[in-house]
């Protein structure tokens, strides 16, 4: 098949190079920050790569070298404080829990290459791939508890599964950001490279995935991943439903207000009374 853009999304650029798709988050200038335009692609994307016969590995990375992807986008977050979210929010109990689902029924090895920060949905995104590739200069972390909200679009299933219980839940609690030596010492990725070589190794293991015997792979990919499928089974829809709850809090809402003034939080009871701090949000 020919190269260039394989499937036509917008935000989404897919490559279509032999057997190998490679996936590019494509919103450099906000460092790949997953607006809902780009949020509704995923899932189409996703059941199109699971039922592509000309696809036997894909690889998902982001554009430019600044980051792999940041989350979502905050641009726009403050107009829904004055809206608020209608009907309970269904959309993140749909859409959401589509895209994770959607992600984890591709048959094919899916590898990501890490070329930048990863943060909250982004880290998701990549830490729901078979292998993992993190940039050295890079850091990885879900930081939603920053924001005032559950990790709920899979953070809260996949950090206490990756980095044990206690590990995982400490940094669920703090949001903060894992580097690159910490994240393979906890195992939370496979490889740790330089940055200019993070996608080289990636398309490296690819190929190699690509020549072998696919059905035996797609079948392996199949049983590891029984556990992390039941998990998300049980726990999914809770976690999305009290991620939905935490954005009609008062805490979010000082989050939100706080990012666009440029200064840290104050949550709970020191809100009226601590204060201000010159800082950002994650």
């Amino acid at each position: 098949m020919a190269d260039g853009d394989h499937y036509g999304f917008t935000h989404l650029r897919t490559e279509l190079r032999g057997r190998i798709l490679t996936v590019t988050l494509d919103r450099p200038a906000r460092r790949n920050a997953i607006s809902p335009e780009m949020h509704a692609e995923f899932t189409p994307l996703f059941r199109r790569i699971a039922t592509d016969d000309h696809v036997d590995v894909v690889l998902l990375t982001g554009a430019g070298g600044k980051a792999f992807c940041v989350g979502a986008d905050f641009a726009g977050m403050d107009a829904k404080l004055a809206t608020g979210y209608p009907d309970g929010n269904p959309e993140l109990l749909e859409g959401s829990a589509a895209l994770v689902r959607a992600q984890l029924a591709i048959p094919q090895p899916v590898i990501a290459a890490i070329n930048g920060d990863a943060l909250g949905l982004g880290a998701t995104l990549a830490l729901f791939c078979d292998v993992t590739f993190l940039a050295d200069t890079a850091r990885i972390g879900d930081p939603h508890v920053n924001a005032g909200l559950v990790a709920g679009d899979g953070g809260a299933i996949l950090w206490p599964l990756l980095l044990g219980l206690n590990r995982g839940k400490e940094y669920l609690m703090t949001g903060d950001m894992m580097t690159a030596d910490e994240a393979l010492r906890f195992g939370l990725v496979n490889h740790v490279c330089p940055a200019e070589d993070v996608l080289a190794q990636a398309t490296a293991l690819a190929e190699r995935l690509a020549r072998g015997p696919q059905i035996a792979l797609r079948f392996n990919k199949r049983l590891a991943n029984a556990e992390l499928d039941d998990r998300v089974g049980r726990l999914l829809d809770t976690s999305l439903a009290l991620e939905a709850l935490t954005f009609t809090t008062a805490d979010h809402r000082e989050a939100v207000t706080a990012f666009l003034e440029r200064r840290t939080p104050r949550f709970g009871s020191t809100a009226a009374t601590a204060p201000a701090t010159p800082g950002e949000t994650a």
